[in-house]
């Protein structure tokens, strides 16, 4: 899945298209609610460690 901040609709390249806030509702939700963590195959140890920390604390701080 690819994730995107700001929904597609609502970037600014897309403008054009007229869409406004609330007319595209999931998608919104979604980009609010998704977390998108790093994965790719040169993704060393110590900055799978540094992900694994970094959730660690914000699941601990909520």
């Amino acid at each position: 899945m690819v994730y995107y901040p700001i929904p597609l609709h609502l970037q600014p390249v897309y403008q054009y298209l007229g869409y406004k806030k609330g007319d595209l509702p999931v998608a919104e939700l979604a980009s609010e609610k998704v977390l998108s963590l790093p994965m790719f195959p040169d993704l060393s140890f110590e900055e799978q460690q540094q992900v694994a920390y970094a959730l660690k604390d914000c699941l601990h701080s909520s």
